[in-house]
């Protein structure tokens, strides 16, 4: 008679605590392991959690996991804009801040007009005339014999045509610590937030871009930018074959005399809240690393690249009306491969490195599962960590992240 009572007292008590962070819009997450959690859990009973036992009680911290997942999930989260605590003047914070006062609505509304009818033509002409000279200016210079003077005229033009493309989004950039700047024969990895992250990034020096060739203007404008300087455009072919990608961003960093290549090896933009996963591809190459971190102010403009919702017409649509974009860039250290480390952990260690100086919150989740399920690796690796525990095996590593296997679809 006692052990349904108990079973029962927990569930209504664990229910309760989760309605009432909902209504508060808030998830307290333990962040102890599962064995800790467990043992909470099994408070009620005389048997240890360390003598390897199935209770009954351990059901109640995958139920608790999974509605943690569907109230507050960890990952969906980072693909939305951020929200504001308060009103920047802007549609895309919070809608009941209009409805304030009417003082607030008429300035608002002059602040509409200020932004698309004053601010908005002159951005978009500084863009019109930012890429036409990056088409022109790298055309001719491609035509050059590859020499000094032909290196140095394309990183001028390049530098020029992005400088003009960052006025025509108001950009405001604070750079720290250029003593670390990138050099050449380097790789450069960075979180990502937007696809303007490469203006930003390209403002304060050169890097030779990486990525899949297009068709259409930007295919004109690739093709115009690889004539004058070793920018690595793939085919998508190509892109599918791993150890092509490797030998061909190998073969471009033993060349010293060639641009840091610039990578975002999140595969995705992140909402500048945090920052994910980092593949270890770009990891295998070798040469040295430069870490750079990129923190966006949300208060002046979103800069988050929302794919899923809006087309690229439309973000930069967004990013011209904004007020400004404001950021700060951390050069940070240069780092490479120690020995005995492999390209996963190397690749983490350049994530928290990026992530605490750029005041991001480091999360071990892919990216990608913005779009994908969750893999089957995950969900068998908490699988394996509860066996082990219950068969009574010891030495398992309590830090292992949890997974959110009930996670909303």
């Amino acid at each position: 008679m006692f052990a349904p009572v108990v079973y029962n007292s927990m569930s209504v008590n664990i229910i309760i605590k989760l309605v009432l962070l909902y209504n508060h819009g808030l998830i307290q997450r333990e962040g102890g392991s599962m064995e800790q959690e467990m043992g909470e859990l099994r408070r009620y009973r005389t048997q240890s959690i360390s003598r390897g036992e199935f209770a009954l009680s351990d059901s109640f911290y995958f139920y608790i996991k999974g509605l943690e997942s569907i109230v507050d999930d960890q990952v969906t989260q980072r693909f939305s804009s951020e929200e504001l605590v308060s009103w920047n003047l802007l549609t895309r914070t919070n809608h009941n801040f209009h409805y304030i006062s009417l003082r607030l609505t008429i300035i608002w509304g002059l602040g509409v007009i200020i932004r698309y009818c004053v601010l908005f033509p002159l951005r978009i002409t500084l863009a019109i005339i930012g890429l036409t000279w990056l088409v022109i200016g790298t055309t001719l210079v491609g035509f050059l014999p590859n020499n000094r003077l032909k290196n140095w005229l394309s990183e001028l033009v390049h530098l020029m045509c992005y400088r003009i493309c960052a006025r025509g989004l108001s950009a405001t950039i604070q750079y720290h610590n250029k003593e670390n700047k990138p050099q050449k024969g380097g790789i450069c990895v960075a979180n990502h937030t937007s696809p303007i992250d490469i203006v930003i990034l390209a403002n304060d020096g050169c890097y030779a871009m990486v990525g899949q060739s297009h068709g259409g203007l930007m295919g004109v404008i690739q093709r115009s930018m690889v004539r004058s300087c070793p920018h690595v455009w793939f085919e998508r072919s190509e892109m599918r074959d791993r150890n092509a990608v490797t030998s061909r961003l190998r073969a471009h960093v033993a060349a010293k005399t060639n641009l840091p290549i610039l990578i975002f090896p999140e595969g995705t933009c992140i909402n500048n809240t945090s920052v994910m996963m980092f593949k270890k591809g770009s990891f295998e190459i070798g040469g040295t690393i430069y870490p750079v971190a990129i923190k966006y102010d949300p208060r002046f403009g979103d800069a988050f690249w929302n794919s899923a919702k809006y087309n690229m017409v439309n973000y930069l649509l967004r990013m011209m009306t904004s007020w400004a974009i404001v950021v700060n860039v951390w050069y940070l250290p240069p780092m490479t491969r120690r020995e005995g480390e492999d390209a996963a952990q190397f690749a983490n260690r350049v994530k928290s490195a990026i992530a605490h100086q750029g005041g991001l919150l480091d999360m071990a989740w892919d990216g990608s599962l913005k779009r994908a399920k969750v893999k089957e690796e995950f969900k068998e690796q908490q699988q394996k960590m509860y066996s082990s525990m219950v068969m009574g095996k010891k030495g398992r590593n309590s830090q292992e992240p949890h997974t959110e296997s009930t996670r909303r679809q």
